[in-house]
C-alpha cells in the first residue's frame, strides 16, 4: 500500500512541477509582449499561482512518503524525527529542501505577478520552477550512480525532466487555448492560435530532441546493453517498452499536428470554415495529452522498481 501511494504522489508531483515549468516557459518563447498579460489567451498568473501553491503540499507528501517507504511504516506512522533525518542527512532530503525553497519563491512571485507580461517576473517563475523540477532527479535512479558516469546520468535525467516539462506545458497551453466555447473563439484569436501552433515547430523539435537524446542515455545507464534482449522478461522492462511505444505514438501525433493538422487549420481559417479543422486539432491534442499523463504514471512506477542493470 505504501508503494502504491508513493507512486501516486510521485505522479502528481511530476505533473504539477512539469506544468509549473512548461506553461511560463511557453509564454516566454511563444507569446509576445502584452499577449502574456491577456487572461483570455492564457491565464498565466492564476495557473502559476495555483500550481506552485499545490506543489508545496505535494512536496510535503512526497518527503513523508519517501520516509515511510525507507522506514517500512505506514504514511501516518512517520514521526517528525525521521522526516528531519531524511531532509537534513540524505541527498534526497537536501534536494527536497531546494525544491521547497524554489517553490515558495515561485509562489511569492506568482502571487504578485499581476502584470504577466513582466519579463523579469515571468523569467524568475520559469527558472524557479525549473530548479524545482530538476531537483526531482536527485530522488530517482539518476542520483544513484557514481563517478563521471553518474554525473552524466544525472545531467541526462535533469534534461529529460525539463524537456518533458516543456512538452507537457505546451500541450497544456494549447489545450487551454483551444478547448473553450465558440463564443470565445474570434477570428483574431484563432489566427493567434495558428501562429503559435506554427511557431511551436522549432521549439517542439528542440524539445523532442532533448527528450529523445536524454532518454537514450538514461536507458543505456539503467538497462545496459547486455540486458536489451531480455528486457521483456522483467516488470521494469515491460513498463519501459510500453513507455517507449507510447512515446512513439506521441511523436506520430506531434508530426501529424505539425505537417497535416496545422496547415489544414490555416486553410480553414482562410476559407471561413474552421469547425472540422478545430475538432481534429482538439482530438489530437486530447489524445497526446492523455498519453503524456499515462507516460508520467509509468515513469512514477518505474522510479520505484530496480532497473535491470542493478539486478
Amino acid at each position: 500500500m505504501i508503494e502504491q501511494l508513493n507512486i501516486g504522489i510521485r505522479f502528481a508531483l511530476y505533473a504539477n512541477l512539469m506544468l509549473l515549468f512548461g506553461l511560463p516557459l511557453f509564454a516566454l518563447y511563444a507569446l509576445r509582449g502584452a499577449e502574456r498579460a491577456q487572461v483570455n489567451i492564457l491565464p498565466l498568473r492564476a495557473l502559476t499561482f495555483w500550481l506552485s501553491a499545490t506543489g508545496i503540499p505535494l512536496s510535503l507528501l512526497s518527503i513523508t512518503a519517501m520516509t515511510a517507504s525507507m522506514s517500512g511504516v505506514q504514511l501516518l506512522d512517520v514521526d517528525n524525527a525521521s522526516i528531519s533525518v531524511m531532509i537534513f542527512e540524505t541527498p534526497m532530503g537536501n534536494a527536497w529542501l531546494v525544491r521547497v525553497i524554489a517553490l515558495f519563491s515561485t509562489f511569492a512571485v506568482a502571487y504578485r505577478m499581476i502584470d504577466s507580461k513582466s519579463l523579469p517576473k515571468l523569467t524568475f517563475v520559469t527558472l524557479g520552477s525549473g530548479v524545482a523540477l530538476a531537483s526531482v532527479a536527485w530522488t530517482g535512479h539518476g542520483a544513484a550512480s557514481e563517478g563521471s558516469a553518474g554525473a552524466a546520468h544525472l545531467i541526462a535525467d535533469i534534461i529529460h525532466l525539463l524537456g518533458a516539462g516543456a512538452w507537457l506545458g505546451a500541450l497544456a497551453a494549447f489545450s487551454v487555448m483551444l478547448f473553450r466555447s465558440a463564443a470565445n473563439l474570434s477570428e483574431d484569436y484563432l489566427r493567434l492560435t495558428h501562429r503559435l501552433l506554427e511557431s511551436f515547430s522549432v521549439a517542439g523539435t528542440v524539445t523532442v530532441t532533448l527528450v529523445f537524446g536524454s532518454g537514450l542515455v538514461n536507458s543505456w545507464m539503467l538497462v545496459g546493453p547486455q540486458n536489451v534482449l531480455t528486457l521483456h522478461t522483467t516488470l521494469y522492462g515491460q513498463l519501459l517498452i510500453v513507455k517507449l511505444l507510447l512515446f512513439a505514438v506521441m511523436l506520430a501525433l506531434a508530426a501529424a499536428n505539425r505537417f497535416r493538422l496545422t496547415p489544414e487549420f490555416n486553410r480553414a481559417l482562410n476559407s471561413n470554415g474552421t469547425s472540422r479543422a478545430l475538432a481534429m486539432l482538439r482530438k489530437s491534442l486530447a489524445l497526446e495529452l492523455s498519453i503524456a499523463l499515462i507516460i508520467l504514471g509509468l515513469v512514477a512506477w518505474l522510479g520505484k522498481l530496480e532497473p535491470p542493470v542493478s539486478t
